[in-house]
């Protein structure tokens, strides 16, 4: 007992030094394995220092929290976390590093680790030649984006798993993607990789050295090459239009010019403004034609909701079946935006299937939203959301299977291939109507029947092994959850949506915020201890004003407020302008940049601006939306240069160039029901909500409300102010919404 109490204490107070091979090993000769086959990772209380012959081996990413290092913390790849031991390390043996950088749901990350990181073989070479260092690029966006940025200037192209080989002081020197066992036709081995560069690393050490600081001092210029221009507001967006209007693919939808199609969500959110602005039918036929398309394929989880990553093909039908929560929330904006402009209830029905997916399957017990959902399970991509002919009629009755046969696209033989096989994935072969008329039954009857049905395939599919979940709880992308939600309550008239992001945000109050406004970046089983980037301050904020447009409950504005303060106070640039990606206060990287591009999901310099102009309107705090346009002006060459790729920059520009519209409602909560129910959905989009609740206090930070009273009477009177100037208060909603117009 004695002996084993030494052993502990030696391994707690200096680590790994008392191992050989700084391995660690469970006094169990076996590993547990999940439905999926995945190793599971033991409690670390039961770890212990012993012999490396006497049981399986542990590296040190079973002290993280991230299930995608978990997922490799018994790879025989002697595995660090991103951390100064690492570093130290390989400065001590003079050894480059091998940083590899993925996401839990990513497929090509979990083929790499197949191939190469579980083979004792690669483990073996890289053990010798690195010192070897695993990243999630969720947990860590800020490492991420600078050697993304990096990946993408060598080699013309970037992706999941990145592949980043650099000295010990983080120069990197060389970059690719995924890189398999073996060579394969023109993909270079790591078989043959490792064994190149640590030649390269002994005999050309200099040349690499060399190398690597013109990569960086490129790297750096890069990301101070900013200059203002001036722009035309309009002219800018009508650029982005045009843009869009000839890469449009008008039998399918969505945008040509690469063989994967992404969603996109802001870009259709852009062209449903654009839309508004200037009445030209082809942006909202864009819009409308693309989101009809993407929820009719297989992009689309016809059987349990909610949206795969990106399809494979220009028909929206081959997905990545990869669920990131990201997704779920920009394309109920989007949806949102197109519902209210066209009042079609298709989109509508799109909102509320998302929403229920994601309450239903990504939504923790503590109020908090999951990450996302693998494409794979069993080891296979997509096994869980395709289908067999036989199989289905083994489920249904003949007349079910017919009934349903008619709705959705299947075959005898597949409709489609997934990793190489035919297969069935469900879609849309038919419209509402002609089914209806097919059967002469109602609209609504026959979505009834086939929802029951739908729900018999649900519970079968229920039962198969789920793909995995990234459980842990990210401050960003909750907040683009909160805001979707809000906003999705509020137009849907559904107080359980906004209850639960309501229930989002009390969770981040209570565990990954504090009094001053700092945040922490993520949550599982405990909040990280990594600081909050920029994204998680500007996707909060922007949750928190949806919040309070959704309740009027001034706490969520004022934190608001606290959180936008600290952002202005810790990531902004005194000297140029814009926000940093990383606070003055976290840890110093290579450089220290500035994102703007809105890929996957909009940067946080966008969605920034976007709520600096929006809180400025609602507090009356102009100071606000100077900052708004200090971002727009720090950014003005990127958007002359290319105004498409900026489309979330847009919105604020949008915003700003107006018409828009501060909406002042004064009376009691229930006597305003029916006005907020019509502001709700407006047409509208440029606009912001303030309630001066008769019954209520006002609070200092809202002390302009003074001026703003119901009538003599205790009636609710609307003011609507444009440019400054508002129109006399009204309580006929039909006047209301014509000042919304003008």
């Amino acid at each position: 007992m004695r002996i084993l109490i030494l052993l502990l204490s030696c391994f707690f107070l200096i680590f790994f030094s008392c191992s050989k091979n700084n391995k660690i090993v469970m006094p169990y000769t076996e590993y547990k394995y999940n439905d999926n086959g995945r190793i599971i990772p033991p409690d670390t209380n039961q770890l212990q220092l012993i012999p490396e012959d006497g049981g399986k081996m542990w590296n040190r990413l079973v002290f993280e929290k991230s299930p995608y290092l978990l997922q490799h913390a018994a790879n025989p790849v002697d595995w660090y976390p991103w951390s100064n031991e690492a570093f130290d390390l390989a400065k001590k043996l003079n050894k480059p590093i091998f940083l590899s950088i993925g996401y839990t749901t990513c497929h090509w990350c979990h083929v790499m680790e197949h191939e190469s990181f579980e083979d004792t073989l690669v483990a073996d070479l890289m053990n010798d030649t690195f010192v070897n260092i695993k990243v999630d690029r969720e947990e860590r966006p800020d490492i991420d984006n600078i050697y993304m940025e990096v990946t993408q200037m060598i080699t013309g192209r970037g992706g999941w798993p990145m592949t980043v080989i650099m000295t010990p002081n983080q120069k990197p020197f060389f970059a690719g993607t995924y890189f398999p066992k073996n060579t394969r036709y023109k993909r270079l081995g790591m078989m043959e990789l490792v064994p190149q560069i640590k030649e390269l690393w002994y005999s050309k050490n200099d040349s690499i050295i060399e190398s690597s600081n013109k990569i960086v001092n490129t790297l750096k210029r890069r990301n101070l090459d900013r200059s203002e221009v001036k722009l035309n507001y309009s002219d800018v967006m009508k650029n982005a239009f045009e843009k869009f209007k000839d890469t449009f693919d008008p039998i399918n939808g969505g945008f040509k010019g690469s063989r994967n199609k992404f969603p996109k969500p802001h870009d259709y959110s852009f062209l449903i403004r654009y839309y508004s602005r200037t009445k030209d039918n082809s942006a909202l036929n864009m819009v409308s034609k693309s989101l009809y398309e993407m929820k009719k394929g297989g992009l689309y989880d016809q059987i349990g909701f909610g949206f795969h990553r990106y399809s494979t093909d220009e028909k929206w039908l081959v997905p990545h079946f990869e669920k990131m929560l990201y997704d779920q929330a920009m394309l109920i904006h989007a949806y949102l935006d197109v519902y209210l402009l066209t009042e079609n209830i298709y989109y509508k029905e799109v909102v509320e299937q998302v929403v229920e997916y994601v309450l239903r399957d990504m939504t923790s017990e503590e109020g908090g939203f999951y990450s996302a959902e693998d494409a794979d399970s069993q080891g296979e991509e997509g096994v869980f959301y395709i289908w067999s002919a036989k199989e289905l009629k083994s489920i249904l009755d003949n007349e079910q299977y017919d009934f349903i046969y008619d709705i959705l696209e299947f075959d005898d033989k597949g409709n489609s291939r997934v990793e190489g096989h035919y297969t069935n994935i469900p879609h849309f072969k038919s419209t509402w109507q002609e089914i209806s008329t097919k059967y002469g039954m109602s609209i609504d009857e026959i979505k009834n029947k086939y929802h029951a049905i739908r729900k018999l395939v649900f519970d079968y599919r229920e039962k198969r092994v789920h793909p995995q979940k990234d459980d842990k709880i990210l401050v960003d992308w909750n907040g683009l959850m909160i805001s979707a939600l809000s906003r999705a309550g509020t137009v849907l008239n559904n107080l359980s949506y906004i209850n639960a992001a309501e229930n989002s945000a009390k969770f981040i109050f209570d565990n990954l915020m504090d009094e001053n406004g700092k945040l922490l970046k993520s949550y599982r089983n405990g909040p990280s201890n990594i600081n909050g980037m920029i994204e998680d301050y500007a996707f909060f904020i922007w949750g928190l004003i949806e919040l309070y447009q959704a309740t009027f409950d001034t706490y969520y504005i004022n934190k608001a407020l606290l959180l936008s303060e600290y952002q202005k106070k810790h990531f902004w640039d005194d000297k140029e302008g814009g926000f940093f990606f990383t606070s003055d206060i976290g840890e110093k990287l290579l450089i220290r940049n500035k994102e703007i591009y809105d890929g996957a999901i909009p940067s946080g310099n966008s969605v920034s601006a976007y709520n600096y102009i929006r809180l400025s309107r609602i507090l009356s705090k102009p100071e606000l939306e100077d900052i708004a346009l200090s971002i727009i002006n720090n950014f003005s060459s990127h958007l002359k240069r290319y105004s498409s790729g900026y489309t979330m920059l847009l919105h604020a520009l949008d915003f700003i160039e107006g018409p828009s519209y501060e909406v002042i409602i004064a009376g009691g909560r229930k006597e305003s029901k029916e006005i907020l129910s019509y502001l709700y959905k407006s047409k509208q989009l440029n606009k912001v909500l303030i309630f001066n609740d008769k019954n209520s206090k006002i609070e200092a930070e809202f002390s302009f409300l003074d001026s703003y009273v119901p009538d003599d009477n205790g009636e609710t009177l609307v003011y609507v102010c444009k440019n400054y100037l508002c129109n006399l208060p009204t309580s006929n909603i039909k006047e209301m919404l014509s000042f919304l117009k003008r």
